[in-house]
């Protein structure tokens, strides 16, 4: 389960915090901009662990499939690996159908924690687990899906206040986009200024 601790140092403890989101309009411009950023590579980051999440669900039902078939055969799970995730990426999508241009920025501690919900057993072993092992630890990965997907949805909530705080600003007229380009100027500075010729 992914638990938000108050006063905590790690990002999803602040993009959560009560006061974080909660009075937009009185926060300046760069810092709503900044909180809206923080709060969309949580967002990001909690996506690709869901995205992981939902694939070993994936194995795990596909192992559970081809047990109760009739001729189960000799082909295992891992062999069939990559239709078993084409056909979910095929599918029809859950998710919130936002598009997200950044790149998760904790990849391998959300790859160790999803592993670690299986305990000793790892995906190419996922043929040998018992029957009872396996519907455990399907139980374990929606449990965490679960809690992922909810803490996404609330992260999803803190970008959607600051993006509409943000554009309510540039519909008021108080905010501008000379503003942004001047203050986007002077992070990157003169040295990594496009030549326009």
């Amino acid at each position: 389960m992914i638990e938000v601790r108050p006063g905590g140092r790690r990002r999803i403890d602040r993009v959560l915090a009560p006061g974080y989101a909660s009075e937009p309009e009185a926060l300046p411009l760069p810092t709503l901009r900044e909180r809206r950023d923080e709060a969309a590579q949580e967002e990001t980051d909690l996506s690709y662990l869901r995205r992981l999440l939902h694939a070993r669900i994936d194995i795990v039902k596909a192992e559970q499939l081809r047990r109760s078939s009739d001729d189960p055969g000799d082909e295992d799970v891992v062999a069939r690996l990559t239709a078993i995730l084409a056909d979910n990426a095929l599918g029809p999508a859950t998710g919130s159908g936002r598009h997200q241009t950044l790149e998760p920025t904790r990849a391998g501690e959300y790859r160790r924690a999803a592993e670690a919900l299986v305990g000793d057993a790892n995906l190419s072993d996922v043929v040998s687990l018992s029957d009872d092992r396996l519907a455990e630890t399907l139980d374990s990965y929606r449990e965490q899906e679960g809690s992922v997907s909810q803490r996404r949805r609330e992260v999803q909530a803190v970008v959607d206040t600051f993006n509409a705080e943000i554009a309510r600003r540039y519909a008021r007229g108080t905010a501008s986009v000379d503003e942004l380009l001047d203050s986007q100027r002077s992070v990157s500075g003169p040295d990594n200024e496009q030549d326009p010729a």
